[in-house]
């Protein structure tokens, strides 16, 4: 088996949802910086990559409701953890992810 080199070689089956958790903020709005403890781990996170969706009773393809670039909520659980490198990413099912955020 050999070890992913790359993300982007990493394509999802099905409605599942390749995403990067996003890294709170170390700082203040006033520019105070925070202990490492004192930061929680956001629920955030970014669409790396979709598949394309999984088939309903009827043989249809039902499209995944989030695309690349969005940003989600996800269940602060679950998922299928993949490390490349020093990253960390997640793989969620489309119905896991909580909801989609709206900037």
């Amino acid at each position: 088996m050999s070890a992913l080199k790359s993300i982007r070689s990493l394509a999802p089956l099905l409605d599942r949802v390749l995403v990067q958790r996003l890294k709170p903020e170390a700082k203040t709005a006033s520019g105070i910086f925070l202990p490492e403890t004192a930061v929680k781990e956001l629920n955030e996170a970014k669409v790396l990559a979709v598949g394309p969706g999984a088939f309903d009773k009827s043989g249809n393809r039902v499209a995944v409701s989030v695309q690349p670039g969005d940003k989600v909520l996800i269940p602060q659980f679950g998922g299928s953890p993949i490390k490349v490198g020093e990253e960390e990413y997640s793989l969620f099912r489309d119905h896991e992810l909580l909801a989609k955020i709206n900037e």
